[in-house]
This record gives structure tokens, sequence and C-alpha cells, in this order.
């Protein structure tokens, strides 16, 4: 056996050996990249939140503050294009529902209103989208002026259902993924306020 197969078969050995002290855990991170996250987390109006998200995104523990916001921003945008999906999922069930209740306006109106909330949560995306390449760029004040956006967007659907609130409920997983939405973007506020000051 010459040298080099040798040393190959020693490295494959190497490596299948087990090492009490070096035990694979997915979600925890070197020490220094743990820090960084808590630290940065520390700083946003939602600890668990930001620090649950981060430590489940694999790429974190290699990033710095600015990758940490990108992936937030990323959550966001993946949240934000989920709940278009869904609404837009509901404008079938929501004609065949008035028909059967036999009450054609309300179907309309619901139609009407569930189409306008899957446009903001598209334009909320867009928003986050914007941000990303606003971080991007080191434009974090526009950065701040797209997230902001973007956490409004939920709200002007909330509005369009109030102005009906006599004939429309407002549905209560939409209550839960608006809220969801605005606590991811108070946490990528947060982080971008790092930016800014420099303070990382």
């Amino acid at each position: 056996m010459d040298f080099a197969n040798l040393f190959f078969l020693l490295l494959l050995l190497l490596s299948l050996t087990p090492f009490p002290h070096r035990r694979h855990h997915p979600l925890t991170l070197a020490g220094a990249d743990t820090t960084l996250i808590e630290t940065t987390c520390k700083t946003t109006k939602h600890y668990d939140l930001c620090l649950s998200s981060l430590k489940s995104n694999t790429t974190s523990s290699t990033a710095d503050v600015k990758g940490l916001a990108l992936i937030m921003i990323g959550i966001g945008t993946a949240n934000a294009t989920s709940t278009s999906s869904y609404l837009t999922s509901q404008l079938p069930a929501a004609a065949t529902t008035a028909a059967k209740n036999g009450s054609r306006n309300a179907a309309v109106l619901k139609r009407a209103v569930l189409k306008e909330c899957a446009d903001k949560y598209t334009y909320a995306g867009g928003a986050l989208q914007g941000a990303v390449d606003d971080v991007g760029m080191e434009e974090y004040d526009y950065a701040s002026m797209h997230v902001m956006a973007a956490a409004d967007y939920p709200s002007a659907c909330h509005n369009a259902f109030r102005r009906y609130s006599g004939l429309l409920v407002y549905p209560p997983e939409l209550g839960r993924r608006e809220d969801g939405l605005r606590r991811i973007c108070d946490v990528v506020l947060g982080i971008i306020d790092l930016l800014i000051v420099g303070n990382y």
C-alpha cells in the first residue's frame, strides 16, 4: 500500500471515529456565532422569535449582522408570499360558501376583499425584496422604509374587512399571519438599526 492510500485510509478512519466532545447538534452553533445571534436578537422587540428563526437557518452560522438581516428579510418574504397564496386559494371557497347560503352580494364582496388582501401581501413581499436590495447596497434608511411598508400592508387588509364589519368577519388565520409578519418586520427593523449605527 503506497503512502497516498495509507493517508486516505487514516483520514477515513478518523472521520468515522466518534469523539465524545464533537457530538452533532443541528441547532447548536459555534460559540462566536451563537453570541453574535444572541447579541443581535437582544436589540430586537421579539428576542425569542429572532433567536429561533435565525438558529433554524443553517446559513446564520457564518453570517455577519448584515447577513442576519437578510435571513430575517427572507423569512418575512416567505411569510408574505405564503399568505398571498393562502388568500388566493380562498377565493373559490368564498364564492361556493356564499352561493350555498344564497347571498350572492356577500360572495362578490368577500372575493373582492380577499383579492385586495392577496394583493396587499404581494406588495409586502415586493417591499421586502426592495429591502434586500437596499441592504445589499448598504442603504439602511431605505431598507427600513421598505420593511415598515411591508409591515403596514397587512393593516390595509385588516381595514378592508373592517369596512364591511357587518357583512364580513376577519378570519382568525389571517389575523395570525398578519401578526406573524408584523413581528418578523419588527425583528428586521431592530437588526437594521444596528447596521445604521454601526454598533455590532
